[in-house]
């Protein structure tokens, strides 16, 4: 070998370490894509709920005035399965996730006072921490969502995921929500893999404003109270509500003055499904206390209910305040529904 050919050698060895071969490229190449997240454009159809009652035209059901309904269904095959829902503070755009890791956005149109359709509409796959979708379910169960800063076009919202129980932080960039940023301390209790974390807001006023909320869908005590955590100064704290005709809990929202709204579900095969919906004043809202709350509304398949699953509030131009509830129809389209409804709470 002459000088020239070990010199070119040499060279050679000394850059293979540093060239990429195609295949690794390649590889490369697509887990950078993976991180990105994509929207895909869906159509949703809407057909209205006129009354929410089916044996009167009754809309004051105690505190609650019923504004409208929607059922809704798409051709997109990931449809279905929402079980949270967060709204922007002017009701029109909103954000849901679904059990089986991913999310659905669009923006609500009126008829009145009542949602007569859903526009804009978009859906992605909710992303773990290396830009990846969730491909286990017991790491895509998402049950809840809400809104902690921002809006829902750029903003930060924290998911909830049920089976393996945390809460992350997921930023949103013009709609779309990108992977997680970090995720909360988790509660030291033990909690169902099935029954873990249901329920989730921040809390919007109150001695608690800003902090986030908590519960399972059934976790008690041993007087069978249900459990809940408060997250303050990043630790949470536990809180417990009384259990009232065996329901569940499915999601939380949080009114301006330190008030949280808890929708509930029970379902009997003898009985089909009910909803509840109970109002915690700020001063139940406390570390180690047990909370009652008042019923605002309970009801069973004589109204227009499925399995509610999703709660949000918001303020319309009115200021009124509006209570949008979604059911997951657990991917069921012969036996079940995707309700939105809406109420004004009075």
């Amino acid at each position: 070998m002459t000088r020239m050919h070990r010199r070119a050698a040499l060279a050679l060895l000394a850059a293979a370490p540093f060239a990429a071969p195609p295949a690794r490229a390649q590889i490369k190449a697509a887990a950078m894509q993976l991180a990105q997240p994509i929207a895909t454009p869906i159509e949703i159809v809407s057909r209205p709920i006129r009354t929410f009652s089916k044996t009167s035209n009754e809309k004051r059901f105690g505190r609650l005035e019923y504004r409208g309904g929607l059922v809704l269904t798409s051709t997109e095959k990931n449809f279905g399965g929402l079980s949270g829902i967060t709204i922007d503070p002017d009701g029109k755009r909103f954000l849901s996730v679904t059990d089986e890791g991913h999310w659905v956005t669009g923006e609500f149109t009126y008829n009145g006072s009542a949602p007569s359709g859903i526009v804009d509409a978009k859906m992605g796959s909710i992303l773990a921490s290396n830009g990846r979708e969730l491909g286990r379910k017991r790491d895509a169960d998402c049950e809840a969502i809400a809104l902690l800063d921002g809006n829902l076009t750029r903003g930060t919202a924290l998911l909830a995921f049920e089976r393996n129980h945390r809460i992350g932080r997921f930023p949103i960039v013009n709609g779309i929500l990108q992977r997680p940023a970090g995720y909360l301390k988790m509660p030291p209790e033990r909690m169902s893999g099935n029954k873990g974390l249901e329920a989730m807001t921040v809390m919007t006023g109150g001695p608690y404003k800003g902090m986030v909320v908590a519960m399972s869908e059934r976790l008690t005590d041993p007087a069978g109270n249900h459990t809940g955590w408060i997250w303050i100064g990043d630790v949470p704290k536990r809180f417990h509500l009384t259990d009232v005709d065996g329901f569940d809990l499915t999601d939380l929202a949080s009114l301006p003055d330190g008030s949280l709204l808890v929708l509930e579900r029970r379902f009997r095969w003898t009985e089909g499904v009910k909803m509840q919906l109970r109002l915690l004043k700020p001063a139940e809202l406390v570390p180690g206390n047990v909370a009652r709350g008042e019923v605002l509304l309970s009801t069973d398949m004589t109204a227009e209910i499925d399995n509610m699953e999703g709660l949000a509030v918001h303020r319309d131009a009115r200021g009124d305040t509006i209570l949008t509830m979604i059911s997951d129809d657990n991917f069921n389209s012969f036996l079940q529904r995707t309700e939105l409804l809406q109420f004004k709470l009075t």
